[in-house]
């Protein structure tokens, strides 16, 4: 090979390693210094594209859950309508839920002031270890990804809280703060809104408001909580990528909180549709630990990201899980076999370490039948 060539090869290396090294830092990081066209690391393939309309479904609307209705007299009613919901649609909207608004409003705007930090604050947090009790990332999998997603996250581990607050971030002023507040009031709800599902299973007798002495419940307590903070960028060439992969999610249940700008789309009936954001709502959606949980009466639903041309979009996601989950005994019979294998945190982290992540390939791989 002629000296030419080989500077040729060793240049064209060079700039490749740059590239990746610049991507590893986020698209944030990207988008903050003025680019016009997205890169071709954050290309999907047009098969990935497909249907990706800003043409929304008319008249498309979520089921919505008053969430005060649970608590009182209409209890009956709104246990039939979360049936169906979690059935039909695996996603739905929850209002009336308790959580002041100041709460979710210093959420959402700590969140917001935790990515425009300088990158050099924000690096602090990025770490490869997913056991990690905070970690600052890009992307859905950075180092499984073929293609990236127009994604950073914040996760911050929310068991035990005392042992994991000391590694949260301390910047911005009161984002510690605003997130403990925050992640004690979601746990609290998302605590109700499992009563309410198992009973709507007829797994449990209707229990006054906050009556968790059940043992059936008590695994719910002491099940993970993980809250992952998006921050999707304004991007020049929207069409050309996308914010997240359709996918679904691992948990029982997520409770997102969104700002105001679209991004949110749902796998349903055959098409994907636009989840509107509600003020004063949340977005609630059946996770793979449901669907093995329910032996698969409840059904865990694929959804995904799109971006924005003009804005950028911060979500807030609490994902609430089992350390280890299985059918319940008592919904499977001879009619309805047992579907699923046991499943614990560690085999979902090997899984997705091992492979990149699509749709809902986790949760085929955990199918008996």
């Amino acid at each position: 090979m002629s000296p030419l060539m080989t500077t040729a090869i060793e240049a064209n290396f060079e700039a490749e390693r740059q590239a990746e090294t610049r991507y590893q830092k986020g698209v944030k990081h990207l988008s903050d210094s003025g680019i016009t066209s997205v890169p071709k690391k954050y290309i999907f393939p047009p098969s990935d594209r497909r249907e990706l309309t800003r043409d929304d479904t008319p008249n498309f609307k979520l089921p919505v859950i008053d969430f005060s209705h649970l608590q009182g007299p209409n209890r009956s009613h709104a246990l039939k309508t979360l049936a169906e919901a979690c059935q039909v649609y695996g996603f739905f909207q929850l209002t009336n839920h308790g959580i002041p608004r100041e709460v979710i409003l210093n959420m959402i705007e700590g969140s917001k002031r935790f990515f425009e930090l300088p990158f050099e604050e924000r690096s602090k947090y990025m770490s490869a270890d997913m056991y990690a009790p905070v970690r600052y990332g890009t992307s859905f999998n950075q180092k499984k990804d073929r293609a990236f997603c127009w994604r950073d996250f914040l996760k911050l581990n929310c068991q035990p809280l005392s042992a994991v607050l000391p590694f949260w971030p301390s910047s911005p002023v009161e984002f510690r703060e605003s997130a403990v507040e925050y992640s004690k009031q979601a746990k609290s709800l998302y605590l109700a809104l499992t009563e309410a599902i198992l009973e709507s299973l007829g797994l449990v007798e209707t229990a006054g408001k906050n009556n968790y002495e059940n043992d059936s419940l008590k695994e719910f307590e002491n099940g993970s909580q993980l809250i992952v903070i998006n921050c999707y960028p304004s991007c020049p060439e929207p069409d050309l990528t996308l914010g997240m992969p359709p996918h679904s999610d691992y948990g029982f249940l997520t409770l997102l909180l969104q700002d105001e700008v679209k991004g949110l789309q749902i796998h349903h009936a055959g098409r994907w549709v636009t989840v509107d954001p509600v003020p004063d709502s949340f977005v609630i959606n059946v996770g793979d630990h449901l669907e093995i949980f329910s032996n698969g009466r409840y059904k865990s639903v694929l959804h995904r990201v799109l971006v924005n041309p003009r804005k950028s979009r911060v979500s807030v996601a609490s994902l609430h899980g089992l350390q280890t989950v299985r059918p319940s005994p008592e919904l499977i019979d001879g009619d309805n076999p047992r579907r699923y294998k046991d499943t614990t945190f560690a085999s979902f982290l090997d899984y997705i370490s091992s492979c990149e992540p699509k749709s809902k390939n986790f949760l085929e791989s955990r199918k008996l039948t």
